[in-house]
Order: structure tokens, then C-alpha cells, then sequence
């Protein structure tokens, strides 16, 4: 009896427990690549909102939105497959056995593990609520809700232990009404009810109406990526040939700088002229005149638009005017079929793919406003983004582009305070420029030095040999390193100084002392950038010079050193003996005459190398190397 006990127990343990197995994923089909879907009724828009996915209904207005990045559809093709696609994963969804049966009221900090969870009722969620996938990532969490679904103000989904939106699913029978700042994950179908997302509502995932009005105001939604969907890659890029190390180049114009312009990379044009850049600011070569590279860059660009102009965009960002304001871009071709303003930021968001390529085409002029910016996110390269223009670029002050621009049949003008990563290129047309920095994008095959050096020189004091140098656009130096050698040949490290910018336009000076050198020397430098590349720059032979004061002889006998000075200057001198490091050992105060002397000082304990100096007023009128054994 006992016996039969125990498995009872442990049957109805098991019943009541949530299930930790993983439930098969509903079918979504085209359903998949929308954001924001209804199959009968309108999908609306208020306010500044941000949608990453196609946005659609199958019967139904559509409104209020401005660019999205996605694709619009609107009782056609794709939305009549997307609204069979998502009654059958109602279906599905509708009808999968559940494992739980939690309380109405999710959240509250509560954690819930994978399983299929049905609430015979409304369901409200506020504050937290926890899914802990516990380690697995195909862990599958479905809720099923007969009744309508709502969120408080700031509740929150939160995935933990390799949970993914992606596998997180919502079937609600009513309506579902989302409070403000509301972060939500998952893909929600709401069947034969409206779904309302308000201001500052996050969404990672879909929310899709079998019947029913889907309204947003000032939200930020974006469909979920990982479950085996497709990694975006973009098109790609455009082959530049030898444009590769242009930063600003022309096919057919002149090129004008006004102000303190930096340039990291080449400058030219293949018909016209190059005036008014600082070569000393320009870390590449100033091409003021048509020359072999720049007829092949001219070739090259050619090319290049060619290839951008017939590349098929995947999306249309349908209000050009209204460019930026926070837009976020995934790795697409996007097409601005008239002329854009761009204000504000756009994101370009690689989705953790570095190969991922930007193509951003304009079938008319460009302009930004002010203070706009292009920003990076998840591992997206500016040698991976392209922008085509077929007008006028306009890029105002204080900008930050990124990115190459290739303009057809067009001026450029770059302004006061701009920053470039990039390249701004025109087949044909002028370029002015106006006190802006401008960089060749890094790792993009051009093998532009991330400095400029200004000199390397040397001189001798005291003794001593004094090594300057100096450098001006340091974007990607680390550290420099001087090798010496007596012959010239046979070259072994002498110091290594670390770079004193990080990033930074202004001339560096830089010096070391080379104490106590053996008669003459070469000496070289080099640097190393942040990726381990070496550039040598140029060597140099310094002679030492003898004292013009004495000349020294010096021997041992006993425990003495025996230093014998001539024409010496009169007076008070010391005679101080150093170790390699430069510990002083022995001091000797001697009397220095005009005639022959021989003076002594102690001499060290242990054999070896020893450096001699002789002394006096602070000024080392001799300093050499002896061996005491």
C-alpha cells in the first residue's frame, strides 16, 4: 500500500510541477518577417516611432508611419500569404496541450521556466516577469490567454539563462493593451481584438491581429532575430580599386580647403586642381595636379557607381524628408527615391555581423542638418557602408558621416567641424571643404600610416646624445621604437616610448637620451599601430664628441683607479663612478689644473663595467665606459 502511495505522489507531483520540456514552435511563415500585421483591420501610427520589420494589414488603412525599416504592404500579394500564414499559427497556438496553470496576474518578480502556460481568463502583467531558459536556447515559453491581455506602466519580460525572444510566443482571445514603457518580448496574435502599444513601449518580437486595429504611439519595435532566422549580410560592397586610399576625390572638379582641415588618406582630382590643405596635416598624398593614380581612381570610381546604381534595394524608406530622427538601419539596400534631408541620428545596426554592408541609395541631393550623426551599433565597420547620390551633397557643420559617399554629376561640401569616416567622392563636380577632419575607414586595404612624421634628429650634450622627434595625426598609433647600431648594419632595441595621443590632431614632440654612448652610432625609429603593423621612418648617425676641456687615461693598481686629466680647465671637479644602471659607486672631489695630474678614486668591489665621469658645476666634461677585471 505504501508502495502504491509513493507513485501516486509522485505521478501528481509531476502533473502539477511546470513542465521544463520544450514545446514545438508554432509556423509563422511570411507571418515571420512582419512587425506590426493585421489581417482585417487598420494599423496606425502616432507620434516618433521606430519599427524594424514589415508593417501591414490585408484589409485595412495604414497610417501615421514614417520611414520604417521594413517593407510596407497593404492588401496585396504579401499580405494576403502573411494573413493565411498567421491564422495557421493561431491555430497552432490554440490548440498545443499546456503543462501550467499560473494566476492571472504574471510578473511580480516571478521566474518561470520553458512550458506551455494557459490562463483561463484576463491576464495582467505587472512589474518583472523572469523566463529562465536554463541554458537552453531552444527552450519554448507559450501562453495561452482566453481572455484579454494587458501590461501596467514599466512592467517588463526578461529573458535569462540563453532565453530568446524568438521562442517566445503570446495567444490572447481579446484585446491587448500595453501600458506606457512597457518592454515586451515575444510574438503576440491577438485574435479577433485590437492591440495597443503606447508611448515608450518596447517590443522584441511581433504583434500580429487576426481581426483588429494595431495602434502605436512613440514605440520601438523590431522583429526577433536568432530561432534559424536569416543572418542579414546586405548586398555587396562595391569593388574600389585603386579609390581605396582617397579620402576626398574628384573625377571631373576642383578641390578647395578653407581652415584647419585633417586628412588621413589621399586627396585628388583627375581634372581640375587641389589647393588650400596643410601637407603637414595630411597623412597620405596631396594630388594637386592629374596624375597616373589619379586617372585610375577616376576608372575605378566609375566602376564602383556603376555597381551602386543598379544594386536592387530590399527596402524603401518612403518619406526621405524626414531622414534620421533615430531611424535604426539593419544590413540592407535601402532606396530614398527623391531628394533627403537628413536630421538627427540614424543607427546602423549590424546585428553582430562585422561583414555586414550598408548600401543607402538617393535618386536626388543630400543634405543633413547641423549636428547630425551616423552611429555604429553591433559591429557594424564604416568600411562597410555606401551611400549613392545623384545630386548636390550638402554635409553641414558639426556633422558626423560615416561611410563613402559616391556623388554622380555633383559638388560636394563638407563644413566647419565636420568628421569624416569615410570617403566623399564625386565622379564629376567640385568638393569644398571647411576646418574638418577626414579618415580613410581602418582596415579597409589601404595602407595609410597612422601618423605623419614631421622629423627625427639628434645632437650631443655632454656626453650625452639627445633624440628628438616629432609627429602630427596620430588616429591609430601605439608606440614608437629606437634601434641602434654601431656599423649601421646590426641594428639592437634601445627604447620603446609609448605614444602620447589617442587620436588626437596636434603635433607631439617626443625626445630621449641616450646616456653615455660608445663613440659614433646609427640610430633608427619605427612605430607600431594598434594592429601591430610596423612603419620604419628614416636613420640617422650621430658622432660623440670629445671633451674640448681634457682628455682622459685611466688605470688600476691595488684598489685604486688611477685617472690622469689634461689640458683640463682650473678648478673644483668630482671624479663620480657609476654602475650600467646608473648607481653612483665611488666620488672623488680632485683640483683640475692646466697641466698633466693624475688623480685616484676607489675602485669597486666587483669586476666588470663601469662608467667614469668627470664633473664640474653640474656639467659632465667627460663620461666613458671602463672595465675594471
Amino acid at each position: 500500500m505504501k508502495k502504491n502511495l509513493l507513485y501516486l505522489a509522485i505521478i501528481l507531483s509531476t502533473l502539477s510541477s511546470p513542465i521544463t520540456s520544450y514545446a514545438q514552435i508554432p509556423t509563422l511563415g511570411t507571418a515571420a518577417n512582419f512587425v506590426a500585421f493585421s489581417s482585417d483591420g487598420a494599423v496606425t501610427n502616432t507620434g516618433n516611432s521606430l519599427f524594424t520589420g514589415n508593417v501591414g494589414t490585408n484589409n485595412g488603412p495604414i497610417s501615421g508611419f514614417g520611414n520604417v525599416n521594413g517593407v510596407m504592404h497593404n492588401s496585396n500579394v504579401a499580405a494576403a500569404q502573411c494573413s493565411a500564414d498567421l491564422l495557421i499559427a493561431y491555430n497552432q497556438l490554440n490548440v498545443i496541450t499546456p503543462t501550467s496553470f499560473p494566476s492571472n496576474l504574471l510578473g511580480n518578480g516571478d521566474t518561470l521556466v520553458a512550458g506551455v502556460y494557459k490562463i483561463f481568463s484576463t491576464a495582467v502583467l505587472n512589474l518583472n516577469l523572469y523566463l529562465d531558459a536554463k541554458g537552453n536556447p531552444n527552450a519554448v515559453f507559450i501562453f495561452q490567454i482566453q481572455g484579454a491581455f494587458s501590461t501596467n506602466a514599466n512592467s517588463k519580460i526578461k529573458l535569462v539563462n540563453g532565453a530568446m525572444a524568438c521562442n517566445v510566443f503570446w495567444k490572447v482571445e481579446g484585446m491587448v493593451d500595453m501600458a506606457t514603457a512597457t518592454y515586451f518580448r515575444g510574438t503576440v496574435i491577438a485574435n479577433n481584438a485590437a492591440i495597443i502599444m503606447a508611448t515608450n513601449d518596447t517590443l522584441e518580437g511581433r504583434v500580429l491581429s487576426t481581426t483588429g486595429a494595431v495602434t502605436f504611439s512613440g514605440v520601438n519595435t523590431a522583429i526577433p532575430t536568432g530561432c534559424g532566422a536569416l543572418v542579414l549580410t546586405g548586398s555587396p560592397s562595391p569593388v574600389l580599386g585603386n579609390s581605396v586610399c582617397y579620402a576626398i576625390f574628384s573625377g571631373n572638379g576642383n578641390i578647395t580647403n578653407g581652415g584647419v582641415t585633417y586628412v588621413s588618406g589621399d586627396i585628388g582630382t583627375n581634372v581640375g586642381t587641389v589647393a588650400g590643405f596643410d601637407s603637414l596635416k595630411v597623412n597620405g598624398t596631396i594630388h594637386k595636379n592629374p596624375d597616373v593614380s589619379t586617372g585610375l581612381c577616376a576608372a575605378d570610381l566609375q566602376n564602383a557607381y556603376n555597381y551602386l546604381n543598379i544594386v536592387t534595394p530590399d527596402i524603401e524608406l518612403l518619406y526621405p524628408v524626414q531622414f534620421g530622427n533615430n531611424l535604426m538601419l539593419t544590413p540592407h539596400t535601402y532606396l530614398l527615391n527623391s531628394a533627403t534631408v537628413f536630421t538627427g541620428n540614424v543607427y546602423l545596426n549590424a546585428l553582430d555581423n562585422p561583414n555586414a554592408v550598408f548600401i543607402i541609395k538617393v535618386n536626388g541631393a543630400f543634405s543633413t542638418s547641423s549636428f547630425s550623426k551616423v552611429i555604429l551599433q553591433n559591429g557594424a565597420l564604416s568600411k562597410n557602408v555606401f551611400w549613392k547620390v545623384e545630386g548636390a551633397v550638402s554635409i553641414n557643420n558639426g556633422s558626423k558621416f560615416i561611410g563613402t559617399l559616391v556623388c554622380n554629376n555633383a559638388a560636394i561640401a563638407l563644413n566647419d567641424i565636420d568628421t569624416l569616416d569615410g570617403r566623399m567622392f564625386t565622379t564629376s563636380g567640385a568638393i569644398s571643404s571647411s576646418s574638418m577632419v577626414a579618415n580613410v575607414p581602418a582596415n579597409s586595404g589601404c595602407a595609410v600610416l597612422p601618423l605623419k612624421w614631421l622629423y627625427f634628429n639628434g645632437y650631443t650634450e655632454n656626453e650625452n646624445i639627445i633624440l628628438n622627434w616629432a609627429t602630427i595625426n596620430e588616429t591609430n598609433n601605439n608606440y614608437f621604437t629606437i634601434e641602434n647600431s654601431k656599423e649601421g648594419i646590426t641594428y639592437e632595441v634601445l627604447t620603446v616610448i609609448n605614444a602620447k595621443a589617442k587620436d588626437d590632431k596636434s603635433e607631439n614632440k617626443y625626445t630621449f637620451k641616450v646616456n653615455y654612448p660608445n663613440n659614433s652610432g646609427f640610430y633608427r625609429i619605427f612605430q607600431t599601430d594598434k594592429n601591430g603593423v610596423k612603419n620604419y621612418y628614416k636613420t640617422i648617425q650621430i658622432k660623440s664628441k670629445e671633451s674640448k676641456y681634457l682628455t682622459v687615461k685611466n688605470f688600476t693598481l691595488g684598489n685604486s683607479i688611477y685617472v690622469k686629466t689634461e689640458n683640463s680647465t682650473e678648478g673644483n671637479a668630482t671624479l663620480n663612478l657609476y654602475d650600467l644602471v646608473g648607481k653612483k659607486i665611488a666620488s672623488q672631489k680632485i683640483i683640475l689644473t692646466t697641466t698633466p695630474f693624475t688623480h685616484k678614486i676607489n675602485k669597486p668591489t666587483s669586476n666588470g663595467v663601469y662608467i667614469l665621469s668627470l664633473e664640474k658645476n653640474g656639467e659632465k666634461l667627460y663620461t666613458n665606459k671602463i672595465g675594471i677585471f
